[in-house]
């Protein structure tokens, strides 16, 4: 049980169920872009939090609200207003025809606990957790663990049961493009990011291809499927 500095009792240990507050001790994400993600301006929006919610500023997207520090606002990943000419087009309908295949990899698990940590000894591999199918709709999908604190619930919900212990509760989102693809942006998530075993970048747009798996967590495995 953490407490976070308002004096609450919170099981999160990374955020106050009750106020929201970042505990202490949380180390706070890198934001360190790779080469596929577009520039950020060393100007735009750098903010100690977040200016909807007030929440701490943790990486690119506020974990309480969403808010973009890049752009500004809460759609993500959307620019402020252009002329026409040179406007980026967006899906005027959401993508379809991709699915999320959720299910729990205990190989992910193994490596993970070998790696060790504090609560390593605490996690247990679930002896039962089906496979879920969420079809990717909408211009984005989030990837977390809903908290009624903060009013938040994740289109890719693992809370559970069986909860994974180790996915923030917004942890990494799915962004739907012009084209019908999507691509993959880890929000500086505490525990960070696999895509097929490599480890994602922080607030870096990450192209997904059929096939393709997203690990989470202590033992979340999300693959994306088309068709």
């Amino acid at each position: 049980m953490a407490i976070c500095p308002v004096g609450h009792d919170s099981a999160d240990e990374e955020y106050c169920d009750v106020c929201g507050a970042l505990l202490a001790g949380t180390p706070a994400a890198p934001a360190a872009p790779v080469a596929s993600a577009p520039a950020v301006p060393p100007d735009a929006h750098q903010l100690d939090d977040c200016p909807d919610c007030g929440a701490p500023r943790g990486g690119r997207f506020c974990e309480s609200c969403g808010y973009d520090f890049v752009f500004g606002g809460g759609n993500r990943g959307t620019p402020p207003s252009t002329p026409p000419s040179t406007q980026p087009s967006t899906p005027d309908t959401p993508a379809s025809g991709w699915v999320a295949v959720i299910a729990a990899d205990r190989d992910h698990y193994e490596a993970v606990i070998a790696q060790g940590g504090p609560d390593a000894a605490r996690v247990a591999f679930p002896p039962y957790c089906p496979e879920r199918r969420v079809p990717l709709a909408g211009l984005e999908v989030r990837i977390g663990r809903r908290s009624k604190s903060r009013a938040l619930t994740p289109e890719i919900d693992l809370a559970g049961p069986p909860e994974d212990p180790g996915v923030s509760h917004l942890h990494a989102v799915l962004l739907a493009q012009p084209d019908g693809t999507w691509q993959l942006v880890d929000l500086g998530s505490a525990n960070g990011t696999l895509l097929n075993g490599k480890t994602v970048e922080h607030n870096a747009l990450i192209p997904l291809g059929d096939g393709d798996r997203v690990h989470v967590g202590a033992w979340t495995s999300i693959t994306v499927r088309k068709g």
